[in-house]
């Protein structure tokens, strides 16, 4: 999308109240025509406090200073009061997002751009989600609804899990939703000062959260408190590390060799007599990688031996911190 087409979809949204100002700017002031300028949460006022002249003026501002592709969006993402304020807030050394111990005070997704000597980033602090049935307000339904759209337009999310309560219902639909959008995860286990703690209490921890998680066993687990800040330094690291997993190609050599390697470990399997061939694998995607494999037929690539490949692809090419796409292709078979 061009920074014009941009200009007039973020107008039209404006214009029809479908989404606040904030969705929008990333990393720069809004200035209208009266000279008032907006930044961080507040922008949203903008659109109340000037002409509609002003507001495109301070649209096409926003675009032609933030709509820039050189930064990593990370998504902060959990239950309500689970600590992502307060993460963002020790992340960039200052208190830029309100705290509260009570429970929904964010309410929007708020972005914060940061840099430092290893990058460049833009956070966003998202509302907590609750239970369906206990989302009874239509602000807060709207609420958790920028919190999905948030997890869309990121490139990592770190999901906050309390580590007092350990991995509970929600926090698997809330990590379901980053792993179905393909997005690279880190499970943030927040609380940690608040432990009690002997040589065996992380490990079993962390079995405990893999087991909880299972479908994403492919995240790294940290454990960090944000009220005293420890190893939050250590999210830079992972944030960069896991989004340069995501986005790594490998060439159709390299994946053909794996493959050749892994069917000779273990044979595709058979049906009736017929047996599936692979003819050949290749990259088609990334953030997540995606992979297509050739075949006989499709109907006889069951998913055990699909797990088994993407296993054998992770142990090779690492690929930490991302989920991976398998599509099988049958040949002859068109592309839609």
């Amino acid at each position: 999308m061009t920074d014009q087409e941009l200009v007039e979809l973020a107008f039209t949204m404006l214009e029809r109240s479908y989404v606040p100002y904030s969705h929008f700017p990333v990393g720069a002031a809004l200035e209208c025509a009266d000279g008032t300028v907006f930044t961080g949460c507040n922008v949203e006022n903008a659109a109340y406090g000037s002409s509609i002249c002003a507001e495109r003026t301070a649209l096409v501002k926003a675009v032609s200073e933030g709509h820039r592709d050189d930064f990593t969006r990370i998504a902060v993402v959990g239950k309500p009061n689970v600590g992502k304020s307060s993460i963002i807030n020790k992340l960039l050394g200052e208190n830029r997002v309100i705290v509260s111990d009570i429970a929904g005070t964010t309410r929007d997704a708020v972005d914060s751009y940061f840099e430092n000597q290893k990058g460049r980033y833009l956070f966003i602090d998202t509302a907590g989600m609750r239970k369906k049935s206990k989302v009874d307000d239509r602000i807060e339904k709207f609420s958790v609804l920028r919190a999905t759209m948030a997890i869309e337009r990121a490139d990592v999310c770190l999901i906050l899990v309390d580590a007092n309560e350990g991995v509970t219902e929600q926090d698997t639909k809330v990590a379901g939703l980053a792993h179905e959008a393909g997005k690279a995860c880190i499970i943030v286990v927040n609380k940690w000062d608040s432990i009690e703690k002997d040589g065996k209490t992380m490990d079993k921890m962390r079995q405990d959260v893999m087991r909880d998680l299972s479908y994403m066993t492919y995240a790294p687990i940290v454990f960090i408190s944000a009220l005293t800040g420890q190893r939050v330094g250590r999210l830079f690291e992972l944030i960069r590390y896991v989004n340069d997993q995501a986005a790594m190609r490998i060439t159709t050599g390299m994946l053909n060799n794996v493959l050749a390697d892994a069917t000779a470990r273990v044979q595709p399997p058979t049906d009736k007599g017929r047996r599936l061939k692979i003819y050949y694998m290749t990259q088609v995607g990334i953030k997540p990688p995606h992979f297509v494999c050739f075949c006989n037929d499709a109907r006889l690539f069951h998913f055990s031996y699909q797990r088994y490949l993407e296993n054998q692809i992770r142990s090779t090419f690492g690929l930490e911190g991302t989920p991976v796409r398998l599509t099988v292709r049958q040949k002859g078979e068109k592309e839609e």
